[in-house]
């Protein structure tokens, strides 16, 4: 019996991860997105969660698909096994043992240290799987953040971000969706694909940990950058941009519309497009760093000329022209509008929706093999290949 490689209308999966077996101790959300993207790519991801309630996301209703499953464990979990291990039972941990044994890779978000008494932390597994890929994602990395609990929503509060999100008088907001957990998964991916190339070239295996703060200061990028090497602390603005105008949400005659002029030659064919050519023989408005310093001269100009069509009329007049603009759309909306731009955004492994992998490969396309498993779904199946040595 061989479970290691996934068949797909009969034939092996032949995606540039294919045999590579994942072994998924991990939950909630940045590790199993992690896993998720590799599985798309062919790799064979045993989902490892605990008896009774699985992965916590299993219980994070409401909203839940029309057979009750939470619909956040759905977004994350297509083309996986699960397998249900009581890692305090000696039968169940044994199991546990001859998987991490036989994995090219491990990932797991336990506390640091939460492993050792297992022994599936990395110096224990790799005694037995030297070129194991373990990757380790924690909140606030290992030193004087080891205790930390790693929840997003700390991590968009320590890190600065939700001073940046809000109205300017205010108060701090979170993100829509769990931003650092995205971010530190889409890195975690990313390291064992690189990790998992370098012991292709040179048989090594080795140990990767990355955490949500870490990711988080990365992921704020101009941000942080501000802080570093300008010396200016970025506060909450509402909608606009500090390095640019206009960049956010204008009003028009009937409704806001996104409107952005990131260069010179986009500010341009605003001013020609919206019938305001005069605003480009004004020394305050000819240069992007200009038009922020009197940004609060020219946004009443512009919304004198907007004022005057609705926001559909203006997106058919703008967006012709060359300059970038949209409406603020619901989720449904967007997905809708990524339908009709071609962009199939929707797969269905199994009966089941989900957003497709962004990436599209010319020889070596992501599948959509198998739904999110129900919890020790695959249980049997995997115990069985685990003794059959």
């Amino acid at each position: 019996m061989s479970i290691a490689n996934d068949v797909v209308d009969g034939s092996p999966v032949s995606g540039p991860l294919s045999g590579v077996l994942v072994a998924d101790f991990s939950r909630i959300l940045a590790g199993p997105y992690a896993t998720m993207l590799l599985a798309d790519l062919g790799a064979t991801v045993i989902k490892v969660e605990a008896p009774g309630t699985g992965d916590d996301t299993r219980t994070w209703v409401p909203p839940t698909s029309d057979d009750g499953t939470a619909t956040y464990y759905l977004s994350i979990n297509r083309n996986k096994r699960s397998i249900a291990l009581d890692l305090t039972d000696p039968a169940d941990l044994d199991v546990a043992k001859r998987l991490a044994a036989r994995a090219d890779v491990m990932i797991e978000n336990f506390k640091p240290g939460g492993l050792v008494r297992f022994g599936l932390d990395h110096e224990s597994v790799a005694a037995t799987n030297p070129s194991i890929v373990y990757c380790s994602i924690s909140g606030f990395g290992t030193a004087g953040g080891a205790g930390l609990p790693g929840y997003d929503l700390l991590v968009q509060a320590t890190s600065g971000l939700m001073s940046l999100t809000g109205d300017p008088d205010g108060p701090p907001y979170r993100a829509g969706v769990a931003v650092f957990d995205v971010i530190t998964g889409l890195h975690a991916a990313l390291a064992i694909v690189a990790a998992l190339h370098h012991r292709q070239r040179t048989g090594e295996g080795q140990k990767l940990e990355t955490n949500l703060l870490s990711a988080a200061l990365s992921g704020l990028v101009n941000q942080t950058s501000a802080v570093l090497a300008g010396g200016v602390v970025p506060n909450r603005m509402g909608n606009a941009h500090l390095s640019l105008f206009p960049y956010e949400p204008l009003p028009t005659g009937d409704g806001e519309l996104i409107v952005i002029a990131a260069n010179d030659g986009q500010f341009r064919k605003l001013a020609h497009a919206i019938g305001a050519p005069e605003l480009l023989d004004d020394p305050r408005f000819a240069t992007m760093g200009s038009r922020n310093a009197h940004r609060d001269e020219l946004r009443p100009l512009l919304l004198a000329r907007l004022a005057t069509k609705s926001a559909q009329e203006w997106f058919d007049i703008l967006a012709p022209a060359g300059v970038p603009c949209g409406p603020i759309n619901t989720i449904d909306e967007g997905i809708a509008l990524a339908e009709r731009l071609g962009l199939e955004p929707v797969v269905e492994p199994g009966g089941v929706p989900s957003v497709r992998n962004p990436v599209t490969y010319s020889a070596t396309p992501p599948s959509y093999r198998k739904p999110p498993p129900a919890l020790g779904a695959d249980g049997d199946e995997v115990r069985a290949w685990l003794m059959s040595d």
